[in-house]
């Protein structure tokens, strides 16, 4: 971690992070994926909301996400259903950070990386005041269970500790819990698409007088 360092999302680094894209996602469509004019699009919107790890010049790590509101009574969404590919959807006064993305480059995993890209999110949402961080997460775990069980059993099993998920259970390592599942969420022909709806609440949030 001595050689790393962590910055916010600037128009330089969208090519590196479009490529950093299909060595996270290799599964998904390259077409779904984000594209270097649409990190330059969300440097635009929100920069303060995607933190880039870079090692050098090289960008190694991501974690990124919107402000927005999010109806909790109706949670079924897609990704860029919900956020706009480019973060129109983005609003300073939404409720909640909703979190894009975070990937970490594989010859850089098990550094801490990911551990830092969750606490940085965590640390904008108490400064924003937000209620907290809500996401869709992948389950890249699920495509060796596919077969032989739904997606909401293999989530709870995840969750009881009896499963052991590469996205979900670093998830729940921090601090995150599991409000249900998610269909069709990104498009991924290992997994069917299906994602966990995430919630990590903000334990210094200070109630509004429009609560």
């Amino acid at each position: 971690m001595s050689t790393l360092r962590f910055v916010n999302l600037l128009p330089e680094h969208a090519a590196q992070l479009a490529e950093l894209q299909k060595i996270c996602y290799p599964y998904t469509p390259l077409e779904e994926l984000y594209k270097e004019h649409e990190f330059v699009q969300h440097a635009a919107a929100f920069p303060e909301g995607t933190f880039v790890a870079l090692d050098g010049e090289k960008v190694v790590g991501v974690g990124a996400g919107v402000f927005l509101d999010f109806d909790f009574e109706h949670p079924e969404h897609d990704l860029d259903e919900l956020t706009g590919t480019g973060y129109e959807n983005h609003n300073w006064d939404g409720a909640w950070y909703y979190g894009t993305e975070i990937g970490v480059h594989p010859d850089y995993q098990g550094q801490g990386i990911g551990r830092r890209l969750y606490e940085l999110r965590k640390d904008l949402v108490v400064r924003h005041n937000k209620h907290g961080i809500v996401a869709g997460g992948v389950l890249p775990g699920y495509a060796h269970h596919r077969d032989a069980m739904s997606a909401q059993e293999y989530v709870t099993r995840v969750v009881a500790g009896e499963l052991f998920d590469p996205t979900l259970t670093i998830q729940l390592r921090n601090g995150f819990t599991v409000r249900g599942v998610l269909e069709n969420y990104f498009p991924d022909d290992q997994t069917g698409g299906w994602a966990s709806l995430i919630v990590w609440e903000n334990p210094d949030y200070r109630k509004k007088e429009t609560d």
